[in-house]
C-alpha cells in the first residue's frame, strides 16, 4: 500500500533523518517485521498468536510523527514519561488513541495519569496505589494495572521484590478503581539471551502464584525490542516494542534504570 505524507506535514532536517523521508511507509514496514517475528515467535512456543498483544513504545517519538505512526497502523501508543505523554495527547485529541504508561511514576504525578491512561504497567508501591484510586475516584475512571517487579535483582531498577509480591497482591485488593491484569518486567539488559531468560522465567512463576491470590492477574508484560521473541518463547503476553518500529531514540534509556546511563 502507497503511502502519502499529508501535504500540510513539513519534515524538519531532524526528522527527515531520524525517520526517513517516507515515515508513514517505513513504520509499516517496521510494523509488519515485527508482527512476522512475533508470530515465528509465538509458533516456536506452540502458542497461538492472539495471545500476544503488541504494544508500540512511542517515547521520544514527536506527536506529528505520531499522527503518521497511526495512520500507519501503530496503536495503542505506549509511553515512559507522563509530561511527555500529556503533551502528545494534547496535539493528538482529535485522534482515537488509547494511551498506556509504561514507566516508572512519581507520586505527585498520579492525578494526571488518572485523568486519560488506559493502561499502567510500572505500579510498584502501596503509596502509589492508595493515591491512583483516590485519584480516579475523582475522575469517574477505572484503570488496567501490571505490578512492577524486579527479576534481575538490581539496585538501579525499580519494581517491588518478588518476595514482597504476595502481601502487595493483597493490598491491591483494597482499591476498585484499579483493575490488575498482570505482572510486568524489565530484565537485565545483556545481549546474552541465556543471562536474560531468567528473568522472563521468574516473572512467570511468580504469576503463576500470583493468580492463586488473585485470578485476574493472567498477563506477563515482559519483552522489549531487544528480546521480545525470548518473552514470548517464556509466555509474555504482552510485547513493549518500540526502537524496532521507530527506529534508535536519539537519547538513553537512563530513565528505565536510573543511575546506569548519564543523560
Amino acid at each position: 500500500m502507497t503511502s502519502h505524507i499529508d501535504p500540510l506535514l513539513t519534515l524538519s532536517p531532524e526528522d527527515t533523518e531520524r525517520f526517513g523521508p517516507d515515515p508513514q511507509a517505513a513504520f509499516r514496514v517496521n510494523l509488519a517485521a515485527v508482527e512476522a517475528r512475533i508470530a515465528a515467535a509465538c509458533a516456536r512456543a506452540g502458542r497461538d498468536r492472539s495471545s500476544v498483544r503488541l504494544l508500540p513504545i512511542t517515547k521520544t517519538v514527536p506527536a506529528h510523527i505520531l499522527r503518521l505512526a497511526h495512520a500507519a497502523g501503530v496503536h495503542p501508543f505506549g509511553e515512559n514519561k507522563i509530561q511527555e505523554a500529556m503533551g502528545k495527547r494534547d496535539a493528538l485529541q482529535d485522534l482515537p488513541i488509547d494511551w498506556c504508561i509504561v514507566g516508572h511514576l512519581q507520586s505527585n504525578k498520579a492525578k494526571y495519569l488518572a485523568r486519560f491512561a488506559r493502561e499502567f504497567h510500572a505500579l510498584d508501591s502501596a503509596k502509589l496505589a492508595e493515591l491512583l484510586d483516590k485519584r480516579l475516584e475523582i475522575e469517574d475512571r477505572v484503570l488496567d494495572v501490571y505490578i512492577q517487579v524486579n527479576t534481575s535483582d538490581e539496585d538501579t531498577k525499580y519494581g517491588l521484590h518478588p518476595d514482597d509480591l504476595p502481601s502487595f497482591i493483597e493490598t491491591l485488593g483494597r482499591y476498585s478503581r484499579l483493575k490488575p491484569r498482570g505482572l510486568m518486567t524489565l530484565a537485565l539488559l545483556n545481549a546474552d539471551m541465556e543471562k536474560v531468560r531468567p528473568c522472563f522465567d521468574l516473572l512467570r512463576r511468580l504469576r503463576d502464584e500470583a493468580i492463586k491470590l488473585n485470578p485476574c492477574l493472567t498477563e506477563l508484560s515482559m519483552g522489549m525490542s531487544g528480546d521480545f521473541e525470548e518473552a514470548i518463547e517464556e509466555g509474555s503476553n504482552v510485547v513493549r516494542v518500540g526502537q524496532a518500529i521507530f527506529g534508535k531514540r536519539p537519547t538513553p534509556d537512563g530513565h528505565y534504570w536510573p543511575g546506569l546511563l548519564k543523560p
